[in-house]
């Protein structure tokens, strides 16, 4: 049932608002309220890859993937919930003397932040990944802290210990309209009725940009879609196969059962919401294979899904209070790197909202950076 009133109404039911929602739940603060347009985490978050990392060429990045990282090694205990977190670390393969250069400065970054990643040679690599081929390969990067876990479980655990401490979810419920007189929102308007709140934080990913449309405030964020396949069983397979990317055509792999799952981006896909599955980028996805791990080619596919990607024009997260609102905050644009950010987010805008300090600064991926500061540059991205 939808209240009345809230203080707080975050839009998105994805792992963002999720997380924000138990964050602030469990912070105390009262009346938090949540709404999903559809299901929880049938969004982006349910089409994720479910990669968690800190290996980011970028400090902040690395700084947001290392303090989710340690919350998702503690989900069982806080907020309680069992996510299948394998942390068989992720493994860059590098072919050329460029990206070689790239990964050896942001390992020496994630070094100084606490990370043990390292570089690797050839053999070392396909050590850790034997259905790789060697071919055209000069090096590789390792970050055995790294790994994947299950996403739909993350947004349960997060929306279960959520609405435990107060919290109230609300699904099926789509939002219409924000009123606001002057720079202070009064209402949000859905389906199912209106809420009067003062607060309203948008965590709807790829539908943001005409959320916060409706408030008049600017979120460069473009709906990309990207499709994931998963293969038969393959016998032999390392139950310890890290998440493996082939930097060059960012063909992707890791375990999902008694296969793969598998994944890589598509330069000739045209942004939109059309969420539904294509065979035109199967031949790029053959070429890579056949490039990088040939044997893949005699393996049947199972199963597989399209989601969207919630890009910025820098690849690179939309966090912060809009400056023209007062009380609209914002945790969307992150690029394919949301889920595996999403518990230190939650911390953030928990601490946004109470006027507290982060545990980093954050100001750097205010939304008015493109007409201030200027793009930030993530060079690891996939």
């Amino acid at each position: 049932m939808l209240p009345d009133s809230a203080a707080v109404v975050i839009v998105g039911g994805g792992v963002m608002g999720t997380s924000i929602a138990f964050h602030l739940a469990e912070a105390g603060v009262t009346d938090v309220l949540l709404l999903e347009r559809n299901e929880l985490g049938s969004g982006s978050t349910s089409k994720a890859a479910g990669g968690v990392r800190a290996n980011f060429s970028d400090e902040l990045n690395i700084a947001l993937g290392a303090r989710s990282l340690e919350a998702f090694a503690r989900f069982g205990e806080r907020p309680g919930q069992e996510i299948d977190l394998h942390r068989v670390g992720y493994l860059f393969l590098l072919s050329s003397n460029e990206q070689v250069e790239l990964f050896e400065e942001s390992t020496r970054l994630q070094n100084a932040a606490g990370q043990p990643t390292r570089m690797l040679d050839v053999a070392e690599a396909v050590r850790l990944a034997p259905i790789l081929s060697p071919d055209g390969l000069v090096a590789a990067c390792f970050s055995p802290n790294d790994g994947h876990c299950t996403p739909e479980s993350v947004v349960l655990g997060y929306a279960t210990a959520a609405r435990k401490l107060g919290a109230t979810v609300v699904t099926g419920c789509e939002v219409t309209g924000i009123d606001a007189v002057g720079n202070e929102i009064r209402s949000v308007r859905t389906n199912r009725g209106t809420v009067a709140t003062s607060t309203v934080i948008c965590a709807a990913g790829a539908w943001s940009e005409p959320l916060a449309a409706m408030v008049g405030v600017d979120l460069p964020v473009t709906p990309l879609r990207r499709q994931i396949v998963v293969t038969e069983a393959i016998p032999g397979l390392p139950r310890d196969l890290p998440m493996t990317i082939d930097f060059s055509s960012t063909f992707y792999f890791h375990g999902e059962g008694p296969g793969l799952l598998v994944g890589m981006s598509d330069p000739e896909e045209e942004p939109g919401f059309d969420l539904s599955r294509s065979d035109a980028w199967l031949p790029r996805l053959t070429a890579a294979m056949e490039q990088r791990a040939p044997s893949l080619l005699d393996v049947g596919l199972a199963s597989g899904w399209a989601g969207l990607y919630e890009n910025t024009p820098d690849h690179n997260a939309l966090i912060g209070e809009a400056a023209e609102l007062s009380r609209f905050l914002y945790a969307t644009g992150f690029s394919g790197h949301g889920f595996l950010q999403g518990p230190a987010i939650g911390e953030i805008i928990r601490d946004l909202y109470l006027d507290r300090e982060p545990f980093v600064d954050i100001s750097p991926l205010h939304a008015t950076r493109f007409q201030t500061s200027g793009p930030r540059a993530e060079q690891n991205i996939v």
